[in-house]
């Protein structure tokens, strides 16, 4: 009789260590799950990134034609094209003005100039981070060449300080290539009417594209080109 009564009293042990094993096996599972869902989302962010490049691409293509087109007229302003004759930081005396923030997420300071890359009046440089800027009247225009449901748009700037002819204003410098590497057609010479360095071609130009894709990925491709 006692030994039929230590049996009974032990029955319940064995559903026990069955409940536990049971919670192991669900926990386990949990974070398999998990593990694949997190692996399948960071596999479609980035193949939406990739999408976002090459579409990004086509846009760049897409403004040096543009360049291109409009060779004879490119000492002006064109806003309505997006394209911009100088950094836009400057002022009228070509001292410092203040940044151009393309992305909304490089400066800080509240002078800040953003690019408008909305269309939308509700929307405009609402992507930029928390903080204050001083205008939102650069405007980007739609690229054209670009088919699917990515939203693309680019702005160019050339790389001079100022509108107008760098040929016709000795102020307005440009970022230029040198011709024949580092040789300086003044050296050894205190003439000031001269340029120290000889230069070849025109000026640089800076085109910045944004690419809003799917689940709100967004992507910036910078290319500076150069025309000779």
């Amino acid at each position: 009789m006692k030994f039929q009564s230590l049996l009974r009293a032990q029955r319940g042990v064995s559903l026990l260590f069955a409940l536990l094993a049971l919670v192991a096996l669900s926990l386990a599972t949990l974070a398999l799950v998990r593990s694949v869902d997190t692996g399948a989302l960071v596999l479609g962010n980035i193949g939406f990134k990739q999408d976002a490049t090459v579409a990004g691409d086509q846009a760049a293509r897409e403004a040096i034609a543009w360049l291109k087109a409009n060779a004879a007229s490119l000492n002006s302003d064109a806003p309505a094209s997006g394209y911009y004759a100088s950094t836009k930081e400057f002022k009228a005396d070509k001292t410092n003005d203040a940044p151009v923030d393309v992305t909304g997420q490089q400066q800080t300071v509240a002078n800040r100039k953003l690019v408008d890359w909305s269309d939308e009046q509700d929307k405009k440089c609402s992507y930029a981070a928390a903080g204050s800027f001083g205008s939102c009247d650069l405007k980007s225009v739609k690229a054209a060449s670009v088919a699917g449901s990515n939203n693309v748009r680019y702005v160019i700037f050339r790389l001079c300080a100022s509108e107008g002819n760098p040929n016709d204003d000795i102020n307005n410098s440009c970022a230029q290539p040198m011709a024949g590497g580092s040789a300086a057609s003044g050296r050894g010479l205190i003439d000031y009417s001269t340029p120290r360095f000889s230069t070849t071609g025109g000026p640089y130009y800076r085109i910045v594209v944004r690419v809003l894709g799917a689940r709100s990925t967004t992507g910036f491709t910078e290319t500076i080109v150069n025309f000779y």
